[in-house]
């Protein structure tokens, strides 16, 4: 079992669509406790992984930096004189997905238990839930490019159709609006990795063809490849990430060799690729001016399915510009750290106002995720050791702190099928438990000290306020102005606080007071845990610190050496 635990852990969710199989009729009941098993073990062999996971890194993407791996060759493809198309099935853990990991196994365990109220065409929604399930761990482990997108892409279909027929009342709207964003995303992002599959080589693959009784290395093949001594025939080409981000396994006449002199509008294909993956992974993450389609598909997503949105689908956007463009275009991110951190700083403002504006409780919190995402832009551009270490634990901060918001958005919706702030005042006296939760998720969302949220933007500003003296990517204005989104994200938090939870209990006429009931025993279950772990990565940080900050500190070093 430990030698393939990462293909168990991605997999496993397919007994589940096979049990759903042999259940009959519209047992519910089955239904969910099925999935609420599968997602549970995950969690627990996920959980078992991060115990055991003792960080010794020699380098940022290499195969020694892998605590955990998995690669056997999934298929070889001959092409004529271009070569030999080489696809492997690669899978890893270094502490840059370690975290993510993690939290996909939170996430979706809650979204699996959010999903106990689900009726309508309950085997359908479940059997959605469980493809997500495989996918959302494989897009976090695979070290091949081509099996990454594979996972990507296979997020979008369940996610469609789960928004589309489950969701509110401009499901359709919203479902589509996403697929098309996402799709445009994803295009992007498989265009430039056809550009690398034909610019690069993986000489490691062709050691294994050389006889063994020959003094011929890894330094010859690429020696005989820049000479051009080996023909092209001979070489084997593959997305393996880990030879990816090697400058010497790329063509010396490819497209991406830096002495290629072909310009479209005055840039590079370096820089074209560069800006391509940017976009892709920012329509994902999302960022302005990327962000539209976020808040439509949270209004109109089921609870659960806004849970795992928040929680770590928008998670993604932010690992692929960590794990996949910077290291591979170092020269091109630093060249745009300017520009990316101005984005940063524009979505957190931009994002903190509009939410400010609202008076719908589940589009105020998804425009405060957008603004969150925007902090870690500001961090990644930043490009130290500090900052770029909070942007991972942002990412994986807000991923709990999101899920919890959206949980508590539900409890009221299902019990009063309203959501708009004004028709509510008072409810501290009708539901204290309910507020007291409340209470904790907005001051860990707005960075109060001691909860999770406080540890990563705390991380990020200290390592973007030295950014100007030691990496030289963004200057110390830009920090500064983004502080001022942690004033707004407090205005609009307390405000609704203030006018939700206090004062005199009333409520809209439309509203049945008699169905403001407190916490039942199952939400208090699920949302206390949430808290209990906002609150225990707020105390203690080390708890995930110590096993993604050598990773990290290895990635400034390659990004450094490399630019």
């Amino acid at each position: 079992m430990a030698t393939h635990i990462l293909s168990i852990l991605i997999f496993l969710p397919l007994l589940g669509l096979l049990g759903l199989v042999f259940i009959q009729g519209e047992e519910h009941t089955k239904y969910r406790w099925l999935t609420v098993a599968i997602t549970g073990i995950q969690l627990c062999l996920t959980i078992f992984l991060f115990i055991n996971f003792k960080p010794e890194y020699f380098q940022f993407h290499s195969y020694d930096s892998l605590v955990y791996t998995e690669k056997v060759n999934w298929f070889q493809l001959s092409i004529g004189n271009s070569g030999i198309l080489s696809i492997n099935y690669f899978l890893g853990v270094d502490g840059l997905n370690l975290s993510l990991l993690l939290l996909s196994a939170i996430v979706l365990f809650a979204g699996a238990c959010a999903s106990w109220n689900i009726k309508h065409q309950a085997k359908g929604y479940h059997a959605l839930f469980l493809l997500l399930c495989i996918s959302i761990p494989g897009c976090f482990l695979a070290l091949d490019l081509l099996l990454f997108f594979l996972f990507f892409e296979f997020m979008l279909l369940p996610m469609f159709f789960l928004i589309g027929i489950w969701g509110g009342l401009r499901r359709e709207y919203a479902s589509i609006k996403f697929f098309l964003y996402t799709l445009l995303g994803s295009i992007l992002i498989l265009i430039v990795f056809i550009v690398l599959y034909i610019s690069t080589y993986n000489p490691a693959e062709m050691m294994l063809a050389v006889p063994s009784n020959l003094d011929y290395g890894i330094q010859d093949i690429q020696a005989g490849v820049q000479t051009g001594e080996l023909s092209s025939q001979y070489l084997i080409h593959s997305l393996d990430i880990i030879q990816l981000s090697s400058p010497l396994n790329y063509l010396p006449n490819g497209l991406l060799s830096d002495s290629n002199p072909v310009l479209f509008l005055g840039y590079s294909i370096r820089t074209w690729c560069f800006l391509a993956l940017l976009v892709g992974f920012l329509i994902k993450l999302p960022a302005f001016p990327f962000h539209t389609w976020l808040p439509d598909a949270h209004v109109e997503a089921p609870t659960a399915v806004s849970v795992v949105l928040a929680g770590i689908l928008l998670k993604i956007g932010g690992y692929g510009l960590i794990r996949i463009a910077w290291p591979l275009f170092p020269q091109e991110a630093a060249a745009a750290s300017w520009w990316v951190g101005l984005l940063g700083v524009i979505t957190i403002l931009y994002a903190a106002l509009v939410a400010l504006a609202q008076t719908d409780l589940k589009k105020m919190i998804a425009y405060s995720s957008v603004s969150h995402m925007g902090f870690v832009l500001l961090g990644l551009a930043a490009a130290t050791t500090e900052a770029v270490t909070g942007a991972v634990y942002q990412m994986f901060s807000h991923g709990i702190i999101a899920a919890l918001l959206f949980l508590l958005v539900g409890v009221l919706y299902d019990r009063t099928h309203d959501r708009m702030i004004p028709n509510y005042r008072g409810l501290i006296s009708k539901m204290p438990a309910y507020s007291v939760i409340v209470t904790i998720a907005f001051f860990a969302s707005l960075g109060l000290p001691g909860m999770s949220g406080f540890i990563a933007e705390i991380l990020i500003f200290i390592g973007a306020f030295q950014a100007q003296a030691t990496t030289a990517t963004i200057p110390t204005w830009m920090p500064l102005v983004a502080t001022l989104g942690l004033l707004l994200s407090a205005a609009y938090y307390l405000w609704t606080l203030q006018r939700m939870f206090f004062g005199k209990f009333s409520t809209h006429m439309s509203i049945d007071a008699a169905t403001l009931k407190d916490l039942t025993i199952n939400e208090k279950a699920l949302l206390y845990v949430l808290s209990g772990l906002i609150i225990l990565f707020g105390l203690f940080p080390s708890v995930l610190l110590d096993k993604i900050g050598p990773s990290m500190e290895a990635w400034t070093n390659l990004f450094m050496n490399m630019q």
